[in-house]
C-alpha cells in the first residue's frame, strides 16, 4: 500500500476501529490520521507492555502529585503566602507544617521533582504504546467510551502540560508567558481528575494485561523470538505487525535505562556532596564562588538590588511585640548568644543543600520583643521589590529551637547574595521563606 493510499476495507466489523456499517462513508472520507495509523505495525505494542508501563505510572504518580500538593501547603496558604493565593473550592486542607525532621522539605521537592523527570521516559514509552488508539474512529460509540475519552484526553494532556512547564520552570525559561504556579496547580488537578476517571476504566483491563503474559519469560525472549500478542478489533496489537526489531527485554531497559540516565543528571541537586557535579540539568547547581558561602543562590543581592548602603554600618534590625520596637545592629546581635545547626535549605525547583548555620534562636529575639510565645511572626527584608521579600512564620517555625536568625554560614559571615547582614534559617522551610537581608520582624500574638 502507497503511503498516500486510503486504509483496506476491514475483513471483521471492527478493523481500525471502524463497524462494518460505517465503513461505506469513512472509506469515502477517511478522517485525518487514520491512514497513519495503519503504519504502526510494531509487534511489542499490545496489553501486556501497556499494562506494565501503566502499573509503573500507577504507583509513581500518585507521589509525584501528592508531594507537588505538600509543597503548596508548606508555602503557607492559611497566611496568603502561598502560590496561586486564592483557588477557591480547589483550596487545600491546610495546616501547621512540620519543623521536624529538618529535612522533611527536602525530601518532599527531592521526591516531587526528581521523581517527575525520572519518570518522562516512561510516560513517554507508555504514550508511544497506545498511540494508535487516540486515532479509533469513530471517537465514541457509547457513553463510558465517550467519557473514557475525555479522560484519556485530561490524562495525557494534563501530563504532559505538567512536565513542559515544570522543566521550564526548573531551567528559569518562562517562555509561555503566564505565571508557572498558577498554571502547574491548576493543570495538576486536571491531571488528577483524568488520573482517576481512567484508572477506574483502566484497572481492570491492565490487571488482565499484567497476567496475560509471564515476566520472567519475557525477560528470557530475545529478538528473533519476539512474537506479536493477538490481535483484537479494540485492542492495542498491530492487525498486521511487521517483525521485531527489539525485544520487549530491550524496549523495557531502553525505557530504564533512559530513566536511570535522567537520574543521574538531576539526583545530584538533592543528595548532594560529589554527586551534586553530575546534576547537568537543573543548572542552579553550579558553584557560586570559593569558601564556606560556596553553595546555590536563587535570587542574588544584585538581582534584588541590594546595595552596600541597605546592609552596611547604618543597617538595623528592628523587633516589634510587646510594649514597643527593639533596634539591634549587628554588633549588638553578634553580642546575643549564637545557637549552631547544620540544617537544609530546599527549594520548590528541587535543589537542596546542608550548610552549619549560626546565629541568634528566633525564640530568644521573641522574648526580648514581649513575646515569649508568639502565634506568628512576620519576617521583611529590606529588599524593596520582589514577591518574596517578606515571609509568615508559624508558631512552630518561630520557637524550633535550632530555627534561627543566621548572622553567620560554615564559621564565616555571610556574603551579600547569602544574605548578610542576617537572614532567616528555619528546618524544614521552604527556601524562599528563609529571608534574606531581614530588616525587620514582627512577633505577633493572634
Amino acid at each position: 500500500m502507497a503511503d498516500g493510499d486510503p486504509p483496506p476495507p476491514p475483513t471483521d466489523s471492527g478493523g481500525y476501529g471502524f463497524p462494518r456499517r460505517v465503513w461505506r462513508g469513512v472509506d469515502k472520507h477517511p478522517p485525518p490520521g487514520l491512514q497513519r495509523a495503519t503504519r504502526w505495525r510494531s509487534p511489542l505494542r499490545g496489553l501486556w507492555l501497556t499494562s506494565v508501563l501503566g502499573s509503573v505510572l500507577l504507583v509513581a504518580l500518585p507521589v509525584v502529585t501528592i508531594t507537588g500538593l505538600l509543597s503548596y501547603i508548606a508555602y503557607g496558604p492559611q497566611f496568603g503566602q502561598a502560590i496561586p493565593g486564592d483557588v477557591g473550592w480547589l483550596k487545600l486542607p491546610t495546616f501547621d507544617w512540620p519543623t521536624d525532621p529538618s529535612w522533611l522539605y527536602r525530601l518532599n521537592q527531592g521526591l516531587h521533582v526528581g521523581l517527575g523527570l525520572v519518570l518522562i521516559p516512561v510516560v513517554l514509552a507508555k504514550l508511544w504504546s497506545v498511540i494508535p488508539r487516540l486515532f479509533a474512529w469513530p471517537p465514541s460509540r457509547s457513553i463510558a467510551q465517550l467519557l473514557e475519552r475525555i479522560s484519556l484526553l485530561m490524562l495525557v494532556g494534563g501530563i504532559l502540560f505538567e512536565i513542559i512547564t515544570g522543566v521550564l520552570n526548573i531551567q528559569y525559561d518562562y517562555i509561555f508567558g503566564f505565571s508557572f504556579y498558577t498554571a502547574h496547580y491548576y493543570g495538576a488537578w486536571v491531571f488528577i481528575a483524568g488520573f482517576v476517571i481512567h484508572i477506574a476504566f483502566k484497572i481492570p483491563r491492565m490487571w488482565a494485561g499484567l497476567r496475560s503474559m509471564s515476566m520472567r519469560k519475557v525477560l528470557r525472549t530475545n529478538t528473533k523470538d519476539t512474537r506479536a500478542e493477538p490481535y483484537e478489533p479494540d485492542g492495542l496489537a498491530a492487525a498486521e505487525p511487521g517483525p521485531a526489531t527489539i525485544s520487549r527485554r530491550g524496549a523495557l531497559a531502553l525505557v530504564g535505562g533512559g530513566a536511570l540516565f535522567v537520574a543521574v543528571i538531576t539526583a545530584g541537586q538533592t543528595i548532594g556532596g560529589w554527586t551534586r557535579q553530575t546534576a547537568l540539568l537543573l543548572p542552579r547547581g553550579l558553584s557560586r564562588g570559593d569558601g564556606p558561602n560556596d553553595f546555590q543562590v536563587n535570587r542574588t543581592a544584585a538581582a534584588a538590588q541590594i546595595t552596600p548602603d541597605l546592609t552596611g554600618e547604618r543597617w538595623r534590625l528592628t523587633l516589634t511585640g510587646r510594649p514597643g520596637p527593639i533596634v539591634l545592629d549587628r554588633a549588638m546581635l553578634a553580642a546575643l548568644p549564637q545557637h549552631t545547626a547544620r540544617l537544609p535549605i530546599a527549594c520548590v525547583e528541587g535543589w537542596s543543600t546542608t550548610e552549619t548555620w549560626t546565629g541568634v534562636p528566633l525564640r530568644d529575639l521573641a522574648r526580648m520583643a514581649g513575646v515569649p510565645d508568639p502565634k506568628s511572626a512576620f519576617v521583611r527584608s529590606v529588599e524593596r521589590f520582589g514577591a518574596f521579600n517578606r515571609a509568615t512564620l508559624q508558631a512552630n517555625q518561630v520557637m524550633h529551637p535550632d530555627s534561627l536568625l543566621a548572622l553567620r554560614v560554615n564559621d564565616a559571615d555571610l556574603s551579600p547574595d547569602h544574605g548578610f547582614p542576617a537572614r532567616i534559617i528555619v528546618p524544614a522551610m521552604p527556601g524562599v521563606h528563609n529571608t534574606k537581608w531581614v530588616g525587620s520582624i514582627d512577633f505577633r500574638t493572634e
